[in-house]
């Protein structure tokens, strides 16, 4: 079995959440999700997220601070996926605040779409089981002073 580690950002502000859609060709999209993604080796959790926060959303992000870790095991022998097989997903959540940038949609990666959502829709919303842990997160986490 193998081990995939990512970080992402929790980033909430009055106008909603801001999220990435995982674009339909990398076989569960098109699913909304947290901007973030895979570390880099030797990578700094914390500076992967905010990298992986401007690559899809156009946004320079500060890290608050370290709101849960989320594990999930994706198996393609039973579930539709692109991994070539049984992978632990290791999901590192911070809670993050926009410092620059202007939205705008990642183009040819694993994303293609990027938007605030309103906290009223995200229960409609086709999103990946991270978007309501973090969600649990966020709301378990006192706010940094």
């Amino acid at each position: 079995m193998a081990i995939r580690v990512s970080a992402y950002a929790v980033v909430v502000e009055s106008r909603g959440m801001l999220l990435s859609r995982l674009s339909p060709m990398v076989g569960v999209g098109p699913l909304w999700t947290l901007p973030g993604g895979g570390i880099d080796p030797y990578e700094d959790p914390a500076d992967a997220v905010v990298r992986e926060v401007d690559e899809e959303t156009g946004y320079a992000v500060e890290v608050d601070d370290l709101i849960g870790i989320s594990s999930l095991v994706v198996d393609p022998a039973l579930q539709r996926s692109q991994l070539p097989e049984k992978t632990q997903l290791l999901r590192i959540v911070y809670r993050a605040h926009v410092v620059g940038g202007t939205l705008r949609h990642e183009v040819d990666g694993s994303t293609d779409l990027a938007a605030w959502v309103p906290s009223a829709d995200l229960d409609d919303l086709p999103c990946v089981e991270l978007v309501g842990e973090a969600r649990r997160f966020a709301a378990l986490a006192p706010r940094p002073a």
